[in-house]
């Protein structure tokens, strides 16, 4: 199983409407990608880093596919809509971060 985590940095002066991103655009992904093999969502809003600091992220989505393969076919299908979607909630470019789940 792959895990793609898309992080947005915290950044001065940046825009981020959580309630959007979690009500819209999280169903906005199961729409687009559920029948191209998502297997799960997860979405998170940040609150501190480790020391009660102000966190590194202000927002992240952990997207779950069995293989790249399906990851690959899910976003060639529907990740033009995700895309064109950020601008109703975020000013913020993305870090992207795909991992293989080991355990």
């Amino acid at each position: 199983m792959i895990r793609i985590t898309v992080s947005y940095p915290a950044q001065d002066n940046a825009r981020f409407d959580h309630s959007y991103y979690q009500q819209q655009h999280a169903q906005l992904i199961h729409q687009q990608l559920d029948a191209h093999g998502l297997l799960k969502l997860e979405v998170d809003q940040c609150l501190a880093d480790g020391a009660g600091q102000a966190p590194q992220f202000v927002a992240s989505a952990h997207l779950f596919f069995a293989d790249m393969a399906q990851f690959q076919a899910a976003f060639a299908a529907g990740g033009q809509a995700l895309n064109e979607d950020m601008a109703n909630y975020t000013d913020i470019t993305p870090v992207v971060t795909i991992s293989q789940v080991v355990a």
